[in-house]
C-alpha cells in the first residue's frame, strides 16, 4: 500500500477546475443561441419526422402572462409568475418559489413553419407544435428497376 501525501493546492486546484466547468458551460449555452434568465421553465424537446413539440412546465403561471415569437429559427418564451399578495401579516419561515419574469431563448434544430405553430396551455404545461418546412422533410424516393 502505498501512502500518498496531502496537498492542500491539489485540492484548491481541483475546486478551481469545477468552478471552470461550471462557468464554461454556462458561457456555451448562450455561444449555441440558448439563454436562461434567472428564473427559467424547464423544457422538453422532441422531434418527429413531420414536428418539433416543446413542453414547458409553468406552474402557476396565467396564460395571459406568456408570449411565444420565432424569429431567424429562434424560438423565445417569455412570462412572468406573479407572487401572490395577501393582506394578512405571515411570517414566512422558508420561500422556495421562485417568481418574477423568465426569458427561454433557443436555436430550433431545422427550419419551422413560423405561420402554422400551435401553442396551448393545460395543467401548468405549455405545449408548442412546429410543424416543419416542407424542404427539410424526409422524402422517399422511389428506385425504378431498368
Amino acid at each position: 500500500m502505498a501512502l500518498i501525501r496531502w496537498s492542500p493546492f491539489r485540492e484548491l486546484a481541483s475546486f478551481q477546475d469545477e468552478m471552470n466547468k461550471l462557468f464554461n458551460e454556462f458561457f456555451s449555452r448562450r455561444s449555441r443561441g440558448e439563454e436562461i434568465s434567472l428564473w427559467a421553465p424547464a423544457l422538453d424537446i422532441s422531434e418527429t419526422d413531420d414536428e418539433i413539440r416543446i413542453k414547458a412546465e409553468l406552474p402557476g403561471v396565467k396564460k395571459e402572462d406568456v408570449s411565444i415569437s420565432i424569429s431567424n429559427n429562434i424560438l423565445v418564451i417569455r412570462g412572468e409568475k406573479k407572487r401572490e399578495v395577501e393582506e394578512e401579516k405571515e411570517n414566512f419561515h422558508r420561500v422556495e418559489r421562485i417568481y418574477g419574469s423568465f426569458h427561454r431563448s433557443l436555436e430550433l434544430p431545422t427550419v419551422v413553419q413560423s405561420e402554422n405553430v400551435e401553442a396551448s396551455f393545460e395543467g401548468g404545461v405549455l405545449n408548442i407544435v412546429l410543424p416543419k418546412s416542407e424542404e427539410v422533410k424526409p422524402k422517399e424516393i422511389d428506385i425504378k428497376v431498368k
